[in-house]
């Protein structure tokens, strides 16, 4: 168990690196071998069965955070390969916790490739485990997805249900219980407020979807670089698509260089942002001054 617990704080490492700086392939790189250097423990000497399972689990765990850098830097044949791997794992580990990343993760992927029918089978999965029987915050989660999912498919009946739902059963959540450290570390009210925030601004909804980016900014903690950049990102959109054009400007000059440029996701947003700003506000010094802005971005990179 001393090279399981190794194992974890490595684990721990690597999500804080990803809230940190998100999407990057080094990320995706150390977690894969980490999920390696697991496997191969399983084949150093005996083990008793709880090492064996707590190996796979760890095997699992950086192979499914290998698979969600690869999701957040857009690198989706990649993710796929990772989601494999890891699902194997994680039925020769036992562990529903894990099962659940996976499968949610899964969802999340089909989700941002434009595939919302196979984002709900695969988030299904995850929120048919009886872990989310057992423990509202996982049931939470589960159903904050869906939300987001259902948002991407322009069914506004049932994001509002989800959002709804998922927001009840966190209210019901008991902080005192104990759960895995990749729960912990990233979701809260800001989370559920940040998948809230990609779901509305899908619907067109901008005024619900900029107070839940309000709410969602307002709430993050300190370590979720990432998120915040991203939730920034969002409510720079929904501002100018409510004609907001120079508070909108404004507010995605909060997002930092490295984040702009280095993080997939957000420079694919910030793209669009830009393209939008100028089909709207053509030859207006707003335009002018985000582009200004976006060459400091490139010089800073």
């Amino acid at each position: 168990m001393s090279d399981v617990n190794r194992l974890n704080k490595r684990f721990a490492e690597i999500i804080a690196n990803d809230h940190r700086h998100g999407g990057q392939p080094r990320i995706e790189e150390q977690a894969t071998a980490l999920a390696d250097e697991a496997l191969n423990l399983q084949n150093a000497g005996s083990a008793t069965q709880r090492v064996r399972n707590s190996l796979y689990a760890s095997g699992a765990a950086f192979r499914s955070s290998a698979m969600w850098a690869a999701i957040d830097g857009r690198r989706y044949e990649a993710a796929k390969a990772h989601m494999r791997e890891a699902q194997a794992l994680a039925e020769m580990s036992g562990d529903q916790a894990i099962k659940f990343r996976i499968w949610s993760h899964a969802g999340t992927m089909y989700r941002h490739m434009g595939r919302p029918a196979d984002a709900i089978a695969a988030n299904d999965v995850a929120r048919n485990l009886h872990l989310t029987r057992r423990d509202p915050l996982f049931a939470s989660l589960g159903l904050a997805r869906q939300g987001a999912i259902h948002g991407t498919a322009q069914n506004r009946t049932e994001t509002r249900r989800a959002f709804e739902q998922a927001q009840d059963a966190m209210l019901r959540a008991d902080p005192a219980d104990h759960r895995p450290v990749w729960l912990l570390a990233f979701y809260d009210q800001a989370e559920l407020d940040s998948l809230a925030l990609s779901a509305y601004l899908a619907l067109g909804d901008y005024p619900t979807a900029e107070y839940h980016a309000h709410r969602c900014l307002a709430s993050l903690r300190p370590h979720m670089v990432r998120s915040r950049a991203i939730a920034t990102t969002r409510l720079a959109h929904a501002l100018l698509s409510q004609g907001a054009a120079d508070a909108a400007t404004a507010t995605a000059m909060e997002v930092p260089a490295d984040a702009a440029t280095r993080h997939a996701r957000v420079s694919r947003m910030l793209q669009e942002f830009g393209a939008a700003l100028r089909a709207t506000a053509p030859r207006s010094t707003t335009v002018q001054t985000w582009t200004d802005h976006t060459i400091t971005w490139r010089t800073a990179a």
